[in-house]
C-alpha cells in the first residue's frame, strides 16, 4: 500500500473517532439544552398560573366577597382561576397541559392520579423540595412533567376547607361535604402540575444535529482530500521522483541531471544531498574509465 494511501487512511481514521467523540458529547449536549429550555417553558406555564392565583385571591376575591356569602362564586377559587386560564392550553399547543392535583380537592376532577399522588406525597414527605422534573413515555411520545407544590400558606383559604360548617352553604350546596375539607395551615395538599411534549424539540434538535454533523463530516472530508493532495504534491511526487534519479545513479545512468532544488524544507536538502552524491559519482567517472 502506497505511503500516501495509508497516511490518508490513518489520518481518516482519526478524525472519524475523534468526530464519534465530539458527535457523542455534542448530541448529550444539544439534548440537555433541548430539556432545559423545554422546562424553562413549564416553568414560566406554572409560574403564570400562581399569578393568576394570587391575582384572584387579591383583587377578586373581594369584589365578589359578599355575592358569594349568598351564591357560591367558583371564579373567586384561586385554583378554578388558575385551571380555566389554562384550560384552553392544549387546543392550542397540542400535547401541553396544566392542573392543580390535589389529595382531596373540592372538585372530584382535580384529585390527583396515582402518578401524581405520588409526586405530592413526595413533597409532603420532604422527599422532594420546591421542584420536580421528570419524564414519561405515553403514546404521543416522551413528556416532561414539572411540578411545584401546593401549600396552604394563607389562613383565608381554610374558610373553605377547615370542615364543611365553616364553608359557604353555598359551595357545600354544590361540591358536598365529603371533599376538600380538612386542610391544614402550611400543609401541602397538591401540587402544580404542568406537562409539556418534549418530542417535537427533540425532533427539532436531532434535525439541527444532523445538519450540523452532515456540514462538519464534509468539511473534514474536503480537509482529508486536501491533506491528501498536498501531501501528494509536496512530498509523494518529489520522493517518486529523488527515487527514480537514485535508480538511474545506481545503474550507471549519470546523464539525467541534477534533481531541481525548490524552497528551504526536508525534500529541498534531501535533493541537495542527492546531488551531491550525484555530482561525486560524475566526478568519478573518468577516473574509472582510466583505471
Amino acid at each position: 500500500m502506497a505511503l500516501n494511501t495509508k497516511f490518508s487512511l490513518v489520518t481518516l481514521l482519526v478524525l472519524v473517532l475523534g468526530l464519534g467523540s465530539v458527535f457523542a458529547v455534542f448530541w448529550n449536549g444539544i439534548r440537555e439544552n433541548t430539556k432545559t429550555q423545554v422546562v424553562q417553558e413549564a416553568r414560566l406555564i406554572a409560574a403564570e398560573a400562581t399569578f393568576v392565583r394570587s391575582y384572584t385571591f387579591t383583587e377578586i376575591r373581594p369584589l365578589l366577597a359578599s355575592q358569594s356569602r349568598n351564591h357560591f362564586l367558583p371564579h373567586t377559587i384561586p385554583a378554578f382561576a388558575a385551571a380555566t386560564t389554562q384550560r384552553d392550553l392544549g387546543k392550542t399547543f397540542p400535547g401541553y397541559s396544566y392542573k392543580e392535583a390535589a389529595l382531596n380537592p373540592t372538585n372530584p376532577a382535580n384529585r390527583a392520579t396515582p402518578e401524581e399522588k405520588i409526586i405530592i406525597d413526595n413533597f409532603r414527605n420532604g422527599t422532594a423540595q420546591d421542584l420536580v422534573i421528570s419524564t414519561r413515555e405515553t403514546p404521543q411520545g416522551p413528556m416532561l412533567i414539572v411540578a411545584r407544590p401546593i401549600k396552604i400558606a394563607n389562613q383565608d383559604c381554610l374558610v373553605c376547607h377547615s370542615t364543611p360548617s365553616a364553608a359557604p352553604a353555598s359551595m357545600v350546596d354544590i361540591y358536598g361535604s365529603e371533599n376538600g375539607f380538612g386542610w391544614n395551615l402550611n400543609e401541602i395538599i397538591g401540587a402544580q402540575i404542568v406537562t409539556v411534549p418534549l418530542q417535537v424539540p427533540l425532533d427539532r434538535a436531532r434535525e439541527t444535529f444532523i445538519k450540523l454533523g452532515g456540514g462538519i463530516v464534509l468539511i473534514v472530508m474536503i480537509v482529508v482530500l486536501l491533506v491528501h493532495l498536498l501531501n501528494n504534491s509536496l512530498v509523494i511526487t518529489p520522493v517518486r521522483a529523488l527515487t527514480d534519479l537514485a535508480n538511474d545513479v545506481g545503474t550507471g545512468n549519470l546523464g539525467g541531471g541534477e534533481f531541481p532544488v525548490k524552497g528551504r524544507n526536508e525534500i529541498s536538502e534531501l535533493a541537495m544531498a542527492f546531488n551531491r552524491m550525484r555530482r561525486h559519482f560524475v566526478g568519478a567517472e573518468p577516473t574509472k574509465k582510466d583505471g
